[in-house]
């Protein structure tokens, strides 16, 4: 198959900060595209990312990745003034909701964290954000935790090879195994 994993912000936008003031949603998810890109590319797919290794361009270069692409996923992290706030989501078409429901669910078991919307799923119509632009070419935006929490953090910075495992799975199901 062929997958475009994409990591959300890049260039000099760093997206969301963590409290600490240092660790930005760009480098994690750019490391986390890594990780994804590999584990896809060693169970034998084609793989296109937006940018090199620990490097990613910028977010607007992704909407150029996504067609040809049988899945196009982007990888961010969701934050708010609440620290209190958790879980995951994914945001896309309502053709992809199954996808993006079972992303959403795996991610959460393995983080231990809720799943957020519709069983995971938000309709880029009822996003906060609007309409996205990765979303309208058929691409699906993974929010897999809340940034500005504390506890998902730290979750996710033990286990990202974990997500990196699921999210994986979640893609190609059929040829990876978590265990």
């Amino acid at each position: 198959m062929k997958f475009t994993v994409t990591a959300g912000h890049g260039a000099r936008d760093p997206g969301a900060v963590a409290a600490d003031g240092v660790t930005t949603e760009a480098a994690l998810m750019t490391e986390l595209r890594d990780i994804v890109a590999m584990k896809l590319k060693h169970m034998g797919h084609q793989v296109k990312t937006d940018g090199d290794r620990w490097h990613n361009l910028p977010l607007v270069h992704a909407l150029t990745l996504v067609p040809g692409s049988d899945v196009a996923i982007e990888l961010h992290t969701n934050a708010v003034d609440n620290p209190a706030a958790r879980g995951v989501e994914v945001i896309s078409l309502p053709a992809h909701k199954e996808l993006a429901r079972t992303l959403a669910r795996r991610i959460a078991h393995t983080l231990e964290i809720p799943v957020r919307g519709a069983g995971g799923w938000i309709d880029q119509t009822e996003s906060a954000r609007g309409r996205l632009g990765f979303v309208r070419v058929g691409g699906l935006v993974v929010e897999v935790f809340f940034i500005s929490n504390p506890e998902e953090l730290a979750k996710y910075l033990d286990r990202k090879w974990l997500v990196a495992s699921a999210i994986a799975e979640s893609l190609a199901p059929t040829q990876w195994s978590t265990t």
